[in-house]
């Protein structure tokens, strides 16, 4: 597919607010979109999950007066350390990392943090956000959740069962043909592979389990399913802002 550059309301493109702006409106919640650098299979980006969890970001900034931060783009992919391209950092970088971003904005004087998550081997962060609740910083959150996912992937029509959909499959593939079409290469559709037991991932890695890279069924993927999945996590953000407590000073 030809590429073209990113529009202003692309994923890709960073957030163009102000100082003044901030100042302007005020707004109590950040949302900070953390995704990896690793690899998708052959069709998809090492960037996919930057990307997912930047078209997330931006749909409930559409909705939601919010601070959208520019995303953290590499984080915790180990498990996909045999293929080319793919970059880590530790888990305890990444929890100095969030925790450093959340004091600098409670400073500020933001009341809350969401962490738009879209890489599933980040399970410190699940630690970064029970920790502050124990403390008196500011309030974190995690998002989406496994039932925001759920009832996202219900509304948008997927077939694929969650747990098999894993990894470069029917989710993700359906969110970029959605927001950036030009990033995904021809031959998704006959990319499926299945691989529903998964007992030892931690221990021997993605390459146990998968010799392209997919765990999942992209070729039932489509850019009406993308815009479905989009659009149910945007609603179902709204019950984290409750959560958070956030509010206008």
């Amino acid at each position: 597919m030809p590429t073209t550059a990113p529009g202003p309301s692309s994923p890709t493109a960073l957030p163009t607010d102000t100082t003044e702006d901030i100042r302007t409106r005020r707004p109590a919640l950040a949302l900070l979109p953390i995704g990896s650098f690793e690899q998708h299979g052959p069709h998809l980006p090492l960037t996919t999950d930057t990307l997912i969890a930047c078209a997330i970001a931006e749909e409930i900034a559409a909705r939601h007066d919010v601070l959208r931060l520019p995303p953290l783009t590499v984080s915790c992919s180990h498990e996909h350390a045999d293929w080319p391209g793919t970059v880590s950092i530790s888990a305890r970088t990444l929890h100095t990392v969030v925790t450093d971003i959340a004091a600098s904005l409670h400073r500020s004087g933001l009341t809350a943090l969401v962490l738009v998550n879209g890489h599933g081997g980040n399970y410190v962060l699940r630690n970064v956000v029970q920790e502050a609740s124990a403390g008196d910083g500011i309030r974190m959150a995690l998002f989406p959740g496994p039932a925001d996912w759920a009832a996202a992937r219900t509304r948008a029509g997927l077939t694929t069962p969650a747990h098999g959909d894993m990894h470069a499959g029917e989710t993700e593939t359906s969110i970029l043909l959605h927001t950036r079409p030009d990033a995904v290469r021809a031959g998704y559709a006959a990319a499926d592979h299945r691989a529903d037991q998964r007992p030892h991932l931690l221990t021997l890695g993605m390459a146990a389990y998968t010799a392209s890279g997919v765990i999942g069924t992209p070729s039932l993927a489509s850019a009406e399913k993308g815009a479905a999945l989009l659009a149910g996590l945007a609603e179902a953000f709204d019950d984290y802002r409750e959560a958070c407590g956030a509010h206008r000073h």
